[in-house]
């Protein structure tokens, strides 16, 4: 489908963006980023040498892959990052470090941490882990001893201290969550009363679970104490948020959880001055390396990873933060063509598909 699909039209534009592409034989799905070619499938640009010198620049994702492709099809083109691959996964990154510093932010909120057999267990490997890191073990010989994938094993050598892999409890609504302040008001004023008496007493308020089920809930501490009222996912997502967006709310409490540790305040830091990067501008260049700078001052072990990324990608991700090309025209085209074959799917052959696509 690719072959027929990519050879229509001509590339009349001066930049492309690429989403789908192949190193041996040159093909690639294309949008152009300016009014003679946006919106349109272009053909490949290794197809016709005489449209390479039309090319000036081509943006694409953080994928090798496609780099390695741009980079025989159209050797003087400028590659330029996709911006929101560049974001997401800052996103990813800082969600990570979230997840880490649970044991900072959650005592702000009085939030308990895992504590059981599956904490323990955990406590367990990452000392396995850092035992054999530090007799000179490598990776992977770690998770052939250990019997863990290697991702794993990279998850906990990032993690410089144990408690650094303890998470906070993700409890979803349940049916004992109306009656929490009944339950906590008894079991304050007779810390023995029997859970069959509370099971009763709920019962006859409209509780309609099982006994089983407030057993689970009141061994879970939930009836006793505020549990978090926020996940790291949430939490995470409160830090990516424009801050005039949150509720004044939600603000103060992302400034109480970010003061937390000296690692969140990095973190809140680094994401703030990295924001404005995403606006393309001469000046971001420099900006972006004092970014990489200041946040490897850190102790921020997924920052740096992403950082990292950055630094092998060097040159796309300069052209993303100082120049207006942007890869939303391509992404846009297959979001459309994924719709238009789901919307066929065991109902059209090819035929009807490609015209629906080339006319639509």
């Amino acid at each position: 489908m690719q072959d027929q699909l990519c050879h229509v039209g001509d590339v009349t534009g001066s930049a492309v963006a690429v989403h789908c592409c192949s190193p041996e034989v040159g093909l690639t799905c294309l949008a152009g980023t300016d009014n003679r070619a946006e919106g349109r499938l272009t053909p490949t640009p290794s197809a016709r040498p005489g449209e390479r010198e039309a090319v000036r620049a081509h943006s694409r994702d953080g994928s090798t892959t496609y780099a390695e492709a741009i980079r025989r099809a159209l050797p003087d083109a400028v590659q330029v990052g996709d911006r929101w691959h560049v974001w997401h996964n800052l996103c990813e990154a800082a969600l990570s470090e979230v997840k880490a510093h649970s044991n900072c932010w959650a005592t702000v909120l009085d939030a308990p941490l895992y504590d059981g057999p599956r904490a323990q267990t955990t406590l367990e490997r990452w000392h396995q882990v850092h035992g054999l890191l530090n007799q000179g073990v490598g990776l992977l010989e770690c998770g052939r001893r250990l019997q863990l994938a290697l991702n794993t094993v990279k998850r906990y050598a990032r993690a410089d201290r144990p408690e650094r892999m303890l998470r906070v409890p993700k409890y979803r609504s349940s049916l004992v969550d109306p009656h929490r302040e009944h339950l906590r008001k008894r079991r304050a004023e007779d810390p023995a009363v029997p859970v069959q008496h509370l099971f009763e007493e709920i019962k006859a308020l409209g509780f309609t679970g099982c006994l089983n089920l407030l057993h689970k809930y009141i061994n879970q501490g939930r009836a006793d104490a505020d549990r978090s009222h926020i996940s790291p996912r949430r939490l995470a997502r409160m830090l990516l948020t424009r801050p005039e967006n949150l509720k004044a709310g939600h603000r103060d409490l992302l400034a109480r959880l970010t003061a937390a540790c000296p690692e969140m305040t990095h973190l809140a830091t680094a994401v703030r001055t990295f924001a404005p990067l995403l606006k393309p501008q001469p000046e971001n260049a420099d900006a972006l390396d004092l970014w990489i700078t200041q946040v490897l001052t850190a102790d921020l072990p997924h920052l740096h990873a992403f950082t990292r990324g950055l630094e092998r990608d060097r040159n796309a991700v300069i052209a993303a933060v100082t120049l207006t090309y942007s890869n939303g025209p391509t992404e846009g085209i297959n979001t459309k063509t994924k719709r238009i074959a789901r919307q066929m799917h065991g109902r059209a052959g090819f035929t009807l598909l490609r015209h629906r696509i080339l006319l639509g």
